[in-house]
């Protein structure tokens, strides 16, 4: 076996091949299952529920009414982004999205880094929406029987504190890892199965946020509008500061696109379908999310917001002066919430796949049911870690790591499409391309992926260059220990 340096390992390419991921002589092998309805679904899916639902709590102290430009400012980057992810995804109709494209483009070793940054999205993101999801599910059942969970088997036990992390033992937040358990299941049957699944709480999902749009509009104050940007600045965050920092905190809620790439070894004719699936999925979450967000403001002080728990319930409930409206909206939002946790797994559990098949981390992520052709073990794995963060951990210190592994995998899918270009590789299999030529767009996602960035907290950056560290470690460690092997063989 010819030996390679250094360099040549950390540069070297993936070829594309565009039959690989429909036959496998190993059987290691993803079922090509979805049609374009399905694809825009599981985007869908993964997008809205986890920005309006729970984010507005987070976004709305930092940025006052003018968390509507937030809103903007991250459809905006997420769009321009999302023409890259088109181009790329009709090229490379690969399982592991932005792992794969810079696998076949910068290299194997920035392929492993954004593989690390996408773990590192997915993972939080299934996390803290599932703890989302228990604050709603726990509003539904105080309105529908009277009853609440019980205050310590709903709480987490490493929490934000007004003097920094505190432990708080003998609690854990339970509904999360009920949650996580059923998806786990679910995802274990099949990704068409799932999908099903998961476009009928979608279509469920769009009709409840219709119907709170309408009831908070009629509680509608323009006066809640003013002044618009944040004026207390003892945080910095007046003024544009604020709504930056803001559209740093929703921005993680745009991972549906990243998603629906991450199917691409599963969908049907993915040189057409990815691309669509991906833009179709970006109109209709930016629509709703747009429509609620001024829906919300205006029918409720923007002091009002923070700390909210099942914020946009209790905002019915306060316009309607009755139960019911709040009962509906959190009985939608414990489904919504459901597919975007179901989504958010199996996205995470495509890319171990995808990275497994490539021999950077153990074959056993690789192995494939052979009835379900679903990645077994790295599902439960998954589905372990992500029950855990959500159990223990307040949902306060995932929100912006979610949104920094998105922007840096982002950034780097933007990279990859003049790369993609120069070496004309995928250029046989046609389909879209971005408009403009290969610098502009791809130049202006990197621009406003920073712009969002340079706002994110110092804990923030903290934890991710230690995560990074990690991965980098575990990168040389065991490609060190596989080339070793190899060469054994």
């Amino acid at each position: 076996m010819r030996q390679v340096s250094l360099g040549q390992q950390l540069t070297r390419t993936k070829p594309i091949d565009h039959s690989e991921q429909v036959t496998d002589d190993q059987g290691h092998s993803l079922h090509r299952s979805l049609g374009l309805f399905s694809l825009t679904m599981i985007g869908v899916g993964s997008t809205i529920g986890t920005g309006i639902f729970f984010t507005m709590v987070e976004a709305v102290p930092k940025a006052g009414p003018s968390v509507i430009l937030s809103f903007i400012i991250a459809a905006i980057t997420a769009g321009l982004t999302a023409l890259c992810y088109s181009e790329l995804s009709s090229r490379i109709p690969a399982s592991g999205s932005s792992y794969s494209y810079a696998y076949a483009t910068v290299g194997e070793f920035g392929a492993f880094i954004v593989a690390a940054c996408l773990l590192l999205e997915y993972g939080l993101a299934a996390s803290a929406t599932a703890i989302g999801w228990s604050a709603y599910l726990n509003n539904f059942l105080t309105n529908a029987l009277g009853w609440q969970i019980p205050e310590m088997l709903r709480s987490p036990m490493i929490v934000a504190g007004a003097n920094g992390v505190e432990f708080h033992a003998g609690q854990f937040n339970l509904p999360p890892m009920v949650l996580v358990a059923i998806c786990c299941i679910l995802l274990l049957r099949g990704a068409k199965e799932s999908a099903t699944v998961n476009a009928v709480m979608v279509m469920i999902k769009l009709v409840i946020l219709t119907f709170f749009a309408i009831v908070a509009f009629s509680g509608f104050n323009a006066e809640h509008f003013t002044p618009f940007f944040n004026t207390d600045n003892s945080k910095g965050l007046a003024g544009m500061a604020g709504v930056t920092a803001a559209a740093g905190t929703v921005f993680f809620s745009f991972i549906g696109l990243d998603t629906v790439a991450t199917a691409g070894a599963e969908v049907k004719n993915p040189k057409r379908n990815v691309p669509l699936g991906i833009m179709a999925a970006l109109i209709v979450v930016t629509v709703f999310y747009l429509l609620v967000a001024v829906a919300a403001v205006g029918a409720q002080p923007a002091k009002m917001f923070e700390g909210q728990e099942a914020g946009l319930a209790v905002i019915l409930q306060n316009v309607t002066g009755k139960a019911w409206p709040a009962l509906i909206l959190s009985a939608g939002a414990v489904i919504s919430v459901f597919s975007v946790t179901l989504v958010t797994i199996y996205g995470q559990s495509r890319i171990l796949f995808a990275i497994s098949k490539d021999g950077l981390i153990p074959s056993s992520f690789q192995r494939v049911h052979a009835r379900t052709r679903t990645p077994v073990s790295n599902t439960i794995i998954v589905c372990v870690l992500v029950g855990i963060v959500a159990g223990l951990v307040d949902s306060t210190f995932l929100w912006d790591m979610v949104s920094m592994g998105t922007l840096v995998a982002f950034m780097v899918v933007s990279v990859a499409v003049p790369v993609i270009r120069r070496q004309k590789l995928g250029d046989e299999a046609g389909g879209f391309r971005v408009p403009f030529g290969p610098y502009l767009i791809p130049g202006m996602s990197i621009l406003a992926c920073l712009y969002i960035l340079k706002d994110l907290s110092a804990t923030t950056y903290h934890v991710f260059f230690i995560w990074m560290a990690v991965a980098i470690v575990i990168y040389f460690l065991y490609s060190r220990a596989h080339s070793h092997l190899n060469k054994q063989q």
